[in-house]
C-alpha cells in the first residue's frame, strides 16, 4: 500500500535524519564562512595574514566538524569550507604566512 508522504519541514537543513544537530550546523556555518573569507582573502597580497589565520581556524573547526558530523549533508558543506580554507590557507603562507 502507498505511503503519503509528508515534507519534514520543521528541522534543520542539513540534518537529513528528521533530528536537530544545532552543534553540527553551526561548524558547517562558521566552517563555510572562514572558508570563503580565506579563500577571497587570499586574493590580495597585503591580507597575508587575516587568509592564514582564517584559513587555519577554518581548516580546525572544519576538522572537528568533520569528526562530530552525523549525516552526509554535513559532511558535504564541510568538505567544501575546508577545501576553501585549506587553499586560502596555503596562499596566505606563499605570500607571507601567519605573522
Amino acid at each position: 500500500m502507498a505511503q503519503a508522504m509528508r515534507p519534514n519541514t520543521g528541522h534543520s537543513l542539513f540534518a537529513t535524519d528528521g533530528k536537530p544537530h544545532p552543534l553540527q550546523d553551526t561548524l558547517v556555518g562558521v566552517t563555510l564562512f572562514l572558508g570563503v573569507l580565506s579563500f577571497i582573502t587570499a586574493q590580495f597580497h597585503d591580507l597575508h595574514v587575516l587568509a592564514s589565520w582564517a584559513g587555519l581556524i577554518g581548516i580546525l573547526t572544519g576538522a572537528y566538524g568533520q569528526f562530530i558530523s552525523v549525516t552526509t549533508r554535513e559532511r558535504f558543506a564541510l568538505i567544501v569550507g575546508l577545501g576553501a580554507s585549506g587553499v586560502g590557507f596555503y596562499l596566505g603562507m606563499f605570500y607571507g604566512g601567519l605573522a
